[in-house]
């Protein structure tokens, strides 16, 4: 009887050492999995952040009126939904349009001005591929990020800043 409770406990034992060391790889397997390439932190930001600044206000300051809605925009803020839902579409028309999605170029632009207005800054994305042909090699060579996809569709019309001159962290 001795025996046979050992054995049991040995078995609970084992279970559970099994299970806490088990579940902490596969944390940490999972989190090395989902972290994507480019990832920086809140203090990286806020330098990137202020050495825009300067550039900005040396623009801004010298060639614009000031705008009456708060100043120009810093950022733009695109819904989660929005922005899945259009990497969906970008992959569809990509591969309509004869392309394999690859990634999507961020470009800064800005409206036209209208009705006295200084038009403001903002950012939209363009969807980047690759056209799908065959070049009857046997060998392909890793290349970076594709070309905009003539004729693919942008995502723009986020929301600004609250004021839209607004830094980073807001």
């Amino acid at each position: 009887m001795k025996n046979f409770l050992s054995l049991i406990v040995g078995i609970i034992v084992g279970g559970a050492l099994m299970y806490y060391f088990g579940s902490k790889d596969d944390i940490k397997e999972m989190a090395q999995e989902i972290r994507p390439n480019g990832l920086i932190s809140p203090a990286e930001a806020k330098v990137l952040d202020q050495a825009y600044t300067i550039k900005h206000n040396i623009i801004n300051d010298s060639l614009f009126k000031k705008s009456t809605n708060g100043g120009d925009n810093r950022s733009s803020w695109f819904a989660l939904e929005d922005v899945e839902g259009y990497i969906q579409f970008a992959k569809k028309e990509a591969g309509t349009l004869g392309y394999t999605l690859d990634g999507l170029r961020v470009y800064l632009g800005s409206y036209p001005n209208s009705k006295g207005e200084t038009g403001l800054t903002t950012v939209f994305f363009i969807p980047t591929g690759k056209q799908n042909v065959s070049d009857g090699s046997m060998f392909t060579l890793p290349q970076g990020g594709g070309s905009d996809i003539p004729g693919g569709s942008g995502l723009n019309r986020g929301s600004s800043g609250q004021p839209p001159s607004n830094n980073y962290p807001q």
